[in-house]
């Protein structure tokens, strides 16, 4: 008898017809009986019972197939299962492929070379005979490669006429049609038309998305949901609003709403909102999250006014930026004079980057020098962008001595010669080394802002860090001014003085009871480890502002005396270590377990208590998700495109984006050639106008997310003059 996991091998007479019945190798076989039919003696490799029967049999057993006449393995696994069935589906597809089929005559190469067009009077209308060997005929192969060739053509074709951005090439989608259409040929088929696309199979893929969708919207009453809302106006001047709704399964499109002809108050907005909201629940709604504007804190107000449940949440991102912008490009008003004194000189450094950055970008002999000396792009981001001041001086810093190379060349003299005042301007800064100074110490600084904006802007989970970055990111900003200006840490200092101030004000505004009570139930806040980092840090039940705001949304949470006493005294075990709260597991887990999967594990003392953290623990922060949505309505309404009716719009705009949200949930979409196919947007000029806004908020300033980005496949650079970045009106 043959050994465990062995087989013997098959004879020469019997190769073919093993390498079309691959499970052969998971059984062991022993001579062929001799009952004049297909039956062979052999040994399962997973259960080792001896069998004797037809491969049909073998496969039966193994693949657990009932009703074969035989019992199913009792040992394979499920991942054997997988593997065995993927070689069975490789001899299908190569069995289908080998079978007859019409093969292109060799006139079809002088077609291909020849004319513009192609047509079916390239193939032979009766099939031909093929040998034996199926594809192995060396004729056959020749037309195989004719035919492939000819469908590279027609695709190719396509977008060429059709004016197709070429990141198209790595959507999953386009892949997986031509894919299909490949491996399953139908004959007499032709692709939908332009009504079909637009009415009955745009109905059945929103269906379709919509049953996709059902697994996140059945998770909301348990995890609950961000409702998060952003408004713009796009290339026609249309006031829209988004909607979508976020979780920590991700972010889904709900709806965009045309403001055209509206007045755009905190009436109409809290209208808007009560629609989404009845829309999810209301039961399952945590918060809405918005910019600062006074019409959507007016509408936020009154939000929480009907539902008690729902707190009105000002975008964090929204808040660092105005912050960074107050700082960075004070206003010389009669009410800022203090400000403005001091942190003007930040807004001349700005001025000199952009206009070392208009002297090399505005002349195509000098970019093409620019692009000798430096391997980055030299950015052009909008003033209205997040961090857009930031954003470049972290680029000129990256890029600093590209430039002081450049200058210093031979070829600088000659390519200045139009502009001789303003190149003398260029080298003279670029060589400054006081100047580089003034550029390092403005990053010292705004890095700990702009570090806290990057990991706010974003649909992760991230209510429950707000409280703390923004403590850690002020005492950062400290430090780096009072490294700079030499000063003792009590000292008074007037520069950070001012910017202690834009920052407070600025928290005042953001600070919302929701931020203190997520904060409150992060235990890691009440660990030893956390607390020693810093002999300032005091665990939430003893910050007096934090006790207030928690106390705050426990009342609007549970309006019953009784739950609200049962919450606070589960709140007081746990913030005191207390009971099963103090037990070793729990202490020591606190400050390295992920806080929501502490409350899994630790928390079930307290239900009413876990159940709240369950939900807060996996809120965003910022309506980020919101803005890299923008431009899909503009892609919709494109001037380039045909009218629609609004609803017809509407229903692109649905499976649209969350096609897209859906991709980014899949491993695929951060590997391969698929990695990230949707960040250079919707329009044929990739860098036009809002269609990198999603380039943009993926951090451009990152050199390895510009490589996917700027790059092509061939790694060579692309001739963008200027990279405009979509705008944000803060």
């Amino acid at each position: 008898m043959a050994s465990t996991g062995a087989s013997t091998a098959p004879s020469s007479s019997s190769q073919d017809e093993d390498i079309n019945k691959p499970l052969w190798k998971y059984v062991a076989k022993f001579d062929k009986l001799s009952d004049g039919g297909g039956n062979i003696s052999w040994q399962c490799n997973f259960c080792h019972q001896v069998k004797k029967s037809s491969y049909t049999r073998v496969r039966a057993h193994l693949l657990r197939l009932p009703g074969q006449g035989i019992v199913a393995c009792s040992k394979v696994t499920t991942k054997d299962i997988l593997e065995m069935q993927k070689l069975e589906d490789e001899v299908k597809l190569r069995l289908k492929s080998n079978a007859l089929k019409k093969v292109p005559l060799p006139h079809s190469i002088i077609s291909l070379c020849g004319s513009t067009s192609f047509s079916q009077e390239g193939y032979d209308s009766k099939k031909r005979k093929t040998t034996s060997s199926g594809s192995g005929n060396p004729l056959e192969k020749t037309f195989n490669m004719v035919a492939h060739e000819q469908l590279h053509a027609e695709i190719a074709r396509m977008f060429y006429s059709s004016g197709l951005p070429f990141h198209l090439a790595r959507n999953p989608y386009y892949v997986s049609s031509f894919t299909f259409a490949a491996n399953n040929p139908i004959m007499g088929y032709l692709p939908p038309g332009y009504n079909l696309l637009r009415t009955t199979l745009l109905q059945i893929e929103k269906e379709n998305i919509e049953r996709l969708l059902q697994p996140i919207k059945g998770t909301w009453k348990e995890k609950g949901v961000s409702i998060v809302s952003d408004g713009w106006s796009n290339s026609q001047r249309r006031p829209l609003i988004n909607f979508m709704a976020v979780t920590e399964d991700g972010p889904m499109f709900l709806k965009v709403v045309d403001c055209s002809g509206e007045t755009k108050d905190k009436y109409f907005i809290a209208n808007l909102m009560r629609e989404v909201i009845n829309e999810v629940g209301h039961e399952n709604v945590i918060q809405i999250i918005t910019d600062n504007a006074p019409n959507c804190k007016g509408a936020g107000q009154m939000i929480e006014s009907q539902f008690s449940n729902i707190f009105w949440t000002p975008c964090v991102v929204h808040t660092l930026n105005l912050a960074l912008k107050n700082i960075c490009a004070a206003k010389n008003v009669e009410n800022n004079q203090l400000t403005y004194n001091e942190c003007s000189w930040i807004s001349d450094i700005a001025g000199d980057v952009m206009q070392i950055k208009h002297f090399i970008m505005n002349h195509s002999l000098r970019l093409v020098m620019f692009n000798e000396f430096v391997t980055l792009k030299l950015l052009s981001v909008a003033d209205t962008r997040f961090a857009s001041v930031i954003v470049m001086f972290r680029r000129f810093k990256l890029i600093k001595h590209g430039l002081q190379a450049m200058v210093i060349s031979d070829k600088w003299s000659y390519y200045q010669e139009d502009d001789v005042g303003r190149g003398r301007f260029v080298k003279e800064k670029v060589l400054n080394d006081i100047w580089w100074d003034s550029i390092d110490y403005i990053l010292s600084f705004t890095t700990p802002i702009y570090e806290m904006l990057k990991a706010c802007d974003t649909d992760k989970p991230c209510l429950h860090l707000v409280y703390d970055m923004w403590d850690s990111m002020m005492e950062k900003v400290k430090i780096a001014i009072y490294r700079h200006e030499e000063k003792r840490y009590e000292e008074s200092s007037t520069f950070y003085d001012v910017v202690h101030n834009i920052l407070v004000d600025r928290w005042n505004k953001n600070n919302t009871p929701l931020h203190c009570l997520a904060h409150s139930l992060n235990p890691k806040y009440y660990s030893n480890e956390w607390l020693h980092e810093n002999p300032n840090r005091v665990p939430p039940y003893k910050n007096f502002e934090i006790s207030q705001e928690r106390l705050k949304c426990l009342k609007r949470y549970f309006s019953n005396s009784e739950d609200r006493t049962k919450v606070t005294v589960e709140y007081a075990k746990f913030s005191t270590k207390s009971g099963d709260f103090g037990k070793v597991d729990s202490i020591h887990d606190r400050y390295i377990m992920d806080p929501k999967s502490w409350w899994v594990i630790h928390g079930s003392s307290a239900p009413m208590l876990q159940s709240l953290a369950l939900k807060l623990l996996v809120q965003p922060s910022s309506s980020s998700c919101c803005e890299r949505n923008w431009s899909t309505y503009s892609f919709v309404h494109s001037v380039r495109r045909n009218k629609m009716t609004p609803q017809c719009a509407e229903d692109l705009v649905f499976v649209h984006s969350n096609l897209r949200l859906l991709s980014r949930r899949t491993p695929q979409y951060m590997q391969g050639e698929t990695k990230m196919w949707d960040i250079a947007g919707d329009t044929f000029d990739s860098f036009e106008d809002v269609g990198v806004l999603e380039v943009a908020n993926l951090s451009l300033d990152e050199p390895e997310l510009e490589a996917v980005v700027f790059m092509d496949d061939g790694n060579e650079r692309e001739e963008e003059e200027e990279d405009e970045v979509g705008s944000n009106d803060a």
